[in-house]
């Protein structure tokens, strides 16, 4: 009897504990990893590190000084390859993150290759190899899918122009930094999550003091809900046209203006004369591309032109470019691949065909094409993202409905600025839209005396 209360009231905890665990693992990733996974992972990385370096290639042949030190004042016979230095491990709620300090002979290169077999041997989820400096690297590693259910880190880096948009595969957040990649072509199928980038995108944004316009050709059923927070908002091709136009002209004014003061950019300039940057959102950049006469061959000529010339020129202007679509190709006709050129970010969701992929990623990341392939059906908003430097990396903006959205825009109303040349095209703010809300079912009567 007594070895059965032993046992009891020993067992049950132990089951408690790994019930909670399992529990953990599966409902709260983070607190498993930083309370089970993280120290196992480090004690792995500890007594594994030497041995695992060496057969995946990672070690180089002694020095002669070195070789030479071991055999006369260590007396031994045999000289062990030489692995990157350790420099530092830190462990984070998500993952682990080494410094490496390769030694001569050794390139960032061979890490990345050898990045799947460091995954393997050491059990994490994935391996992500960064070059910080010259002769360093930052092994990245995430202990568990971060992509399944995202939560955005609470750091962030944080710019005049910088905003976080999505969640990375390393834990850290993707963000777009307007002042270092100016324009970008964001691709997607139906239901592959490009809205919800775009929503986390225009919502991020409406929090800053930038003007944001909207082109979307499918009479404003995705942009008009953000109407409160436009300065301007096309809904026809023809209306997308002179909207475009205007733009031209508020860039080459603000050409003038930079020339006065001599300027290379805006941002050069007094904060006192300094005008508001301006996004432009286009929703289906196809819309503009596709004509069913000849009669609107020249207009979209004109279009396609004037957003080339945005591309090449508006970046000192602090006008930039987020084009969406959910196919691209050369066929859409003349000046699609000259329009892709000027834009430096992209990001591939789930797409229909390989052509479109490899418009989005080939020509600046070939690797990423068999990544944007593989997404699969059940998992929108997950996309690859990449950049003029042949870097990519898959991520997943967090979930965000179109309410909530709107209703982000409809807070942030009055940072909206009202640009002159764009006042033709200033969308008329209903007062539903104004004040969202419920509507009441019953109409209330009056209280009398």
């Amino acid at each position: 009897m007594a070895d059965l209360t032993a046992l009891w009231e020993v067992g049950l905890p132990l089951a408690g504990a790994g019930g909670g665990l399992g529990y953990a693992k599966a409902r709260a990733p983070r607190v498993y990893w930083s309370l089970v996974g993280l120290p196992v992972a480090r004690v792995r990385f500890a007594v594994s590190y030497r041995a695992t370096m060496d057969v995946c290639g990672l070690t180089v042949q002694p020095s002669r000084l070195r070789a030479f030190l071991v055999r006369n004042l260590a007396r031994r016979s045999d000289v062990q390859p030489v692995p990157p230095k350790v420099r530092r491990v830190r462990g984070s709620s998500t993952g682990m993150r080494v410094t490496l300090r390769l030694p001569a002979g050794l390139e960032p290169a061979d890490v990345i290759a050898a990045s799947e077999r460091l995954r393997h041997a050491w059990g994490v989820h994935s391996v992500a190899v960064v070059e910080t400096r010259p002769g360093f690297v930052e092994l990245r590693m995430t202990g568990y899918d971060v992509l399944r259910r995202v939560k955005m880190p609470r750091r962030r880096p944080t710019g005049p122009m910088t905003v976080p948009v999505a969640l990375r595969e390393d834990g850290t957040a993707f963000v777009r930094d307007y002042r270092k990649v100016p324009h970008a072509l964001t691709l997607g199928a139906n239901q592959s999550g490009k809205s919800m980038y775009l929503r986390n995108l225009i919502v991020e944004l409406a929090r800053l003091p930038v003007a944001l316009v909207g082109i979307d050709c499918k009479r404003g059923v995705e942009q008009r809900r953000y109407a409160p927070r436009l300065s301007a908002l096309a809904i026809t091709p023809d209306e997308a046209s002179g909207l475009l136009d205007a733009l031209v002209d508020e860039m080459e004014s603000r050409f003038d203006l930079l020339s006065a003061y001599g300027a290379a950019d805006v941002w050069d300039l007094p904060e006192k004369v300094r005008p508001v940057p301006i996004v432009l959102l286009v929703d289906e950049v196809a819309e503009l591309f596709l004509v069913t006469g000849k009669k609107d061959e020249e207009r979209r000529d004109r279009m396609v032109m004037q957003l080339i010339r945005l591309g090449q020129l508006a970046r000192a202007a602090a006008i930039y470019l987020e084009i969406c679509g959910q196919r691209f190709g050369s066929d859409l006709g003349k000046g699609a691949t000259s329009l892709r050129a000027q834009l430096t970010g992209r990001v591939v969701h789930r797409v229909n065909d390989k052509q479109t992929a490899d418009m989005g990623l080939g020509d600046i990341a070939p690797d990423a094409v068999a990544a944007v392939t593989a997404i699969p059906p059940d998992k929108p908003g997950v996309a690859v993202a990449g950049d003029s430097s042949g870097g990519w990396s898959r991520i997943r903006t967090p979930e965000l409905s179109a309410d909530d959205a709107a209703a982000v825009c409809v807070q942030y109303a009055g940072l909206t600025p009202a640009l002159p040349v764009l006042a033709p095209y200033r969308p008329v703010v209903t007062s539903e839209a104004a004040s969202p809300g419920p509507v009441p079912l019953v109409k209330p009567i009056p209280a009398t005396d």
